[in-house]
């Protein structure tokens, strides 16, 4: 008989077939390995490729806003950063207004990078589809989104 302090394995099994958490974590890794897989001939990774995206905008942003878009608190976007930066493709500069501040400028080489590096997430992202069901896609997108932002995390625009 186990003890009101035990946890059974009747509650681990409740949680593989069950765990939002657990399921989600799985198809993250999953993902990730065939987005690293495929943007391995460029040297880069699934994060680094979403860092650089992110920065791809009109006006170099701050790194506050970066970092609550990709969900990430700014020490572990600081370190995801250092080695884009030590490659030439990010710059990070003091704010103008507010020297306290930093943005996260997109070099000329991280841009030729996207340029190399967008028609892989293309393809790899229709293959991706494929598995899906457009409604199911949207409908998923829609949950992902719900759940991040549940979550405090701000929803990409």
């Amino acid at each position: 008989m186990s003890s009101p302090n035990s946890c059974t394995y009747a509650t681990t099994r409740l949680v593989r077939d069950h765990c939002v958490c657990l399921h989600l974590q799985r198809a993250a890794r999953s993902l990730a390995r065939r987005f690293d897989e495929a943007f391995r001939p460029l040297e880069l990774t699934n994060g680094q490729f979403s860092i650089l995206m992110s920065l791809n905008r009109p006006e170099p942003p701050p790194m506050g806003s970066v970092a609550d878009l990709l969900a990430m608190d700014r020490t572990t976007l600081t370190a995801a950063l250092k080695p884009l930066e030590r490659r030439g493709l990010v710059r990070i500069a003091k704010h103008e207004i507010d020297r306290r501040s930093r943005i996260l400028i997109l070099t000329a080489k991280g841009r030729a990078l996207l340029v190399r590096a967008a028609p892989i997430w293309k393809q790899t992202h229709a293959e991706i589809e494929e598995r899906l069901s457009p409604s199911k896609l949207d409908d998923l997108l829609k949950t992902l989104f719900a759940l991040s932002s549940s979550a405090g995390t701000a929803r990409p625009t």
